[in-house]
C-alpha cells in the first residue's frame, strides 16, 4: 500500500460484503435511521445531495426515499464507479449523476449541495482533513453533512485487518472525527452526535452480550454518527 495513496482501495471481499443484505440492512440502513433521529425537525428535502464514497450506489434509494432530492452526485474515487453504480443510478426514483473524483479535491462547484452523504467512507480516505474542507466548501451556507463512520477501534480488530484494507495510519477515533469535522467549521453540538456500539462493531462480534454479560459503559466507541451544518455566515 503506498501511504500517499489519496484513498485506499477495498478487498474482494469487502466488494462482496457491500452487496449483502448485512450491509443494506445492518450497516446502511441502521445508519440512516440514527442520522434522521439526529436531524430531529429540520427540513427533510434536500433539493441536492453529494453522496461521498457511493460505492455500488446502494444508498441513491435510500437517500431519496428519506430526502426526496431532485439530483444525487455519487462520487467515488474509483474509476469503475459508472460500472458498479450505474445500475442503482438507473433505477432510482431520483436523478443520478456518477462522478469518479477523490473525496479531498471534488472539481465540484462551491456552495452547490444541500446535503453531503458520507457514510462508511471516510476512513479509506487519506486526506482526511482535505476531504472534510471539501465537503464544507461544496455545501451551502445551512447546508448539512450526514457523517457516519467507523472508528480506529473497530478498523484495528484482527478480523476487519484481515479480511479489509483500509489505509491503518490515518485511523482516528471518535473524538478525532468529531474534531475535523469541527475544525473544518461546522457546527456541530453534542447533541447531534450518537455513538452507538452496534454489535458487529465490537471486536468480540457481540458474543459477551449474547451470554449475557453486560455491555461496557466504559468503551473506545467503535462508531461515530454526526449531524453538522455549515454556518449561515
Amino acid at each position: 500500500m503506498q501511504l500517499n495513496a489519496p484513498f485506499v482501495k477495498e478487498t474482494r471481499f469487502g466488494d462482496w460484503f457491500l452487496k449483502t443484505n448485512m450491509w443494506k440492512v445492518r450497516v446502511l440502513d441502521r445508519a440512516l435511521n440514527d442520522l434522521l433521529k439526529l436531524l430531529g425537525n429540520h427540513q427533510r428535502r434536500y433539493a441536492n445531495i453529494l453522496d461521498v464514497g457511493c460505492g455500488f450506489g446502494y444508498s441513491f434509494e435510500a437517500l431519496s426515499k428519506r430526502f426526496h432530492p431532485d439530483l444525487i452526485i455519487g462520487l467515488d474515487a474509483d474509476p469503475a464507479i459508472i460500472e458498479r453504480a450505474g445500475k442503482a443510478a438507473k433505477h432510482c426514483s431520483s436523478n443520478v449523476q456518477l462522478h469518479a473524483a477523490n473525496a479531498a479535491n471534488t472539481h465540484l462547484e462551491s456552495a452547490s449541495f444541500d446535503m453531503v452523504f458520507c457514510h462508511q467512507t471516510f476512513h479509506h480516505i487519506v486526506e482526511q482533513e482535505a476531504a472534510m474542507a471539501e465537503f464544507f466548501r461544496v455545501l451551502k451556507p445551512g447546508g448539512v453533512l450526514l457523517f457516519a463512520e467507523s472508528t480506529k477501534r473497530y478498523i484495528y480488530t484482527p478480523q476487519i485487518r484481515y479480511l479489509f484494507r483500509h489505509p491503518m495510519h490515518v485511523q482516528k477515533t471518535a473524538e478525532e472525527y468529531i474534531d475535523i469535522i469541527r475544525h473544518a467549521g461546522f457546527d456541530l453540538p453534542e447533541s447531534r452526535i450518537s455513538l452507538p456500539f452496534l454489535w458487529w462493531s465490537r471486536p468480540d462480534c457481540g458474543m459477551f452480550e449474547f451470554f449475557g454479560f453486560p455491555v461496557p459503559k466504559k468503551r473506545e466507541e467503535t462508531l461515530v454518527n454526526a449531524v453538522a451544518f455549515k454556518p449561515l455566515n
